[in-house]
Formats: C-alpha cells, sequence, structure tokens
C-alpha cells in the first residue's frame, strides 16, 4: 500500500479510536488492534501530527503515580473523520468502477 495513503489511514483510525471517549496510547493501541495492527513507534509520531494539526487535545492527569497524556478528539478532528467518510464513498465508487466485470467482454 501507498505510504501516504496508509499514513493517511492511520491517522483517521486514530481518530475514531478516540472519538467516543478520551483515551492514552496503549489503549488506542488495543482498541485498534482488531482492526490494524499498530506499533508504539508509528503511533506516537501519529498522536503529534493530530495535536499540531488541532485534531485532538491532549491533557496529562495522573494514573498509578505516573503522568499519562489522555488523547481527545477536538471539533476539527470530527471534521476530518466526516470529510474521510466523503471521501471513501467516493473512493469505493471508483473501486467499483475499476473492478466491475466487463460484461461485454464475452460477446
Amino acid at each position: 500500500m501507498d505510504i501516504q495513503l496508509k499514513r493517511g489511514l492511520l491517522e483517521v483510525c486514530v481518530l475514531a479510536a478516540i472519538k467516543n471517549e478520551p483515551s492514552y496510547g496503549y489503549k488506542i493501541i488495543k482498541d485498534m488492534q482488531p482492526y490494524q495492527e499498530i506499533s508504539e513507534s508509528t503511533l506516537y509520531p501519529i498522536l503529534k501530527r493530530l495535536e499540531t494539526a488541532e485534531c485532538l487535545a491532549v491533557r496529562s492527569a495522573e494514573h498509578n503515580g505516573r503522568l499519562r497524556k489522555y488523547y481527545s478528539i477536538t471539533p476539527r478532528g470530527l471534521d476530518r473523520l466526516e470529510q474521510f467518510k466523503e471521501d471513501w464513498r467516493e473512493i469505493m465508487s471508483i473501486y467499483s468502477f475499476v473492478t466491475r466485470e466487463d460484461v461485454n467482454y464475452n460477446e
């Protein structure tokens, strides 16, 4: 798969993982695991890019005596998810066109 396409898909997956409630790195990885494998070394740069793009907000809170970063989606992040859904409908339409059976081929 094209690396830029995969990068964009992973970013949207991360946003989807935190869409309903704030989360932290390890939990995001676990929540995504049934759908897409992602390592810590891949996740944390994505989280930083999304934070820089104002698609998510970060807060730190103490957990078992250590600081943990919690990530929550912002309105801009929600907009990005909605844009992805619109784009995906267009991609699926193109995919259907490309993979359709050519009924005239056997004639």
